[in-house]
């Protein structure tokens, strides 16, 4: 029996919910409002819609098909998977796109897709999809669109002319942990894929010699995903393949997506650390190292083993693991000191130095800066504070550790 629209909608967003998204930042704006068409990357009016985990979602998240030729055991459409399959016609993806904006649900569309017939064959329907909504109905909002590594450099260069954003799952953290679980995709070709997407990124940002314009081509940049948790991968391994990525192909994102074993896959595949906890701890790993001076030899050196604590912070359990850095004197302390210390961030930062120009900081002062006082006290001196030996205590690891929670005896 056919599956109606409603029933593979269901199907096909909720398959879409292990691909990592991202908001429609670095893009350039668009509006429809003053040269008509339909859309806005940006503006009022979304409607934002929370998944289980956190993610705020606000475009229309789907895959084109379930389907797949290809047989990765992680993965939960893998063509051996025994899951409920249905597919989209390119047609009814655009369809659905301008319903669910015109009715202010959404503010794009993020699209991927089994490998279905060929590689070749999934990436034109996926480029269909954002060329209709681009050239037939004059969409202006988001398209962030995953594309398939294994197809055609055309195709993939003709995808960027559409969307804001294209992204190459890296898929796993080691090649040999792809050729394990993954051994119909190919590391090497994936990089190459990723490289040249890199490099067709970079020349569209050259203004043209004939025009002085710069192209349009993939202006949100290019993203990847990562599945942690398969291939017993440490953090540091994990962190330091990011950190490659990040400086090879000068990606605006690394996505860290937590690997739970599926019933038909759990004996093939161990589940090591709590997983969503780990992804969380990954991102602000992440965040460290791209916004706050870390590398991924001080965040990872805590614990011998590679991995990150899972019941602090990163950035917290790196003050407490160098206690003779602190405490730092708010009033004299360099902007990459201050970014070190568990409490300030890349807002209040700029904020303390801003002020201290003026004035030497008291602890009030930073209460009014929007600075959270009870965590910073134990590694900060300021005017008419000093924390004496509150670093050295030995219970101070207890004052930041999060409260026990009685367990629901009925969940």
């Amino acid at each position: 029996m056919a599956k109606s629209l409603k029933q593979r909608l269901a199907i096909l967003s909720d398959a879409a919910k292990y691909d990592a998204s991202c908001a429609s930042s670095g893009t350039q704006r668009r509006d429809s409002s003053a040269s008509g068409g339909l859309g806005s990357t940006e503006g009022m009016g979304i409607c934002h819609a929370y998944a289980p985990d956190g993610r705020c979602i606000s475009l229309l998240k789907i895959l084109l098909t379930n389907f797949c030729l290809y047989d990765c055991v992680y993965c939960v459409n893998r063509s051996s998977s025994n899951v409920e399959r249905a597919r989209f016609s390119a047609e009814e993806v655009v369809w659905l796109t301008l319903e669910f904006y015109r009715r202010n649900y959404i503010e794009g569309l993020f699209l991927s897709s089994g490998i279905i017939r060929s590689s070749d064959y999934t990436m034109e329907q996926l480029v269909r999809v954002a060329k209709d909504l681009r050239t037939l109905h004059n969409f202006r909002g988001y398209i962030h669109l995953k594309t398939i590594p294994e197809a055609s450099p055309q195709l993939i260069e003709e995808a960027g002319l559409y969307a804001d954003r294209l992204s190459i799952n890296i898929e796993l953290p080691t090649d040999q942990g792809i050729e394990q679980f993954a051994p119909q995709k190919h590391p090497a070709r994936i990089r190459r894929s990723m490289s040249d997407l890199s490099l067709k990124i970079e020349a569209a940002k050259e203004p043209t010699l004939k025009t002085k314009r710069r192209q349009r081509f993939a202006p949100g940049g290019q993203s990847t995903q990562m599945i942690v948790g398969v291939d017993g991968a440490t953090d540091a391994t994990i962190l330091g393949s990011s950190v490659d990525l990040y400086s090879r192909f000068r990606l605006r994102r690394v996505y860290y997506s937590a690997f739970s074993p599926i019933p038909d896959a759990s004996s093939a595949l161990p589940l090591s650390r709590p997983p969503l906890m780990r992804e969380h701890r990954l991102y602000q790993a992440d965040w460290l190292y791209r916004f706050y001076g870390f590398n991924v030899a001080e965040i990872t050196s805590v614990r011998a083993d590679g991995n990150l604590e899972l019941d602090i912070d990163p950035k917290l359990a790196w003050a407490l693991a160098n206690r003779d850095r602190f405490p730092v004197d708010v009033n004299r302390a360099e902007k990459e000191m201050l970014l070190r210390v568990p409490g300030l961030g890349t807002t209040s930062v700029p904020s303390i130095l801003s002020a201290r120009r003026h004035k030497r900081l008291r602890l009030d002062d930073l209460e009014r800066l929007h600075v959270s006082v009870r965590k910073v006290r134990p590694f900060i001196m300021a005017e008419g504070w000093s924390p004496l030996r509150l670093t050295d205590r030995t219970d101070l690891r207890e004052l930041f550790a999060p409260k026990p929670k009685q367990l629901s005896l009925f969940g």
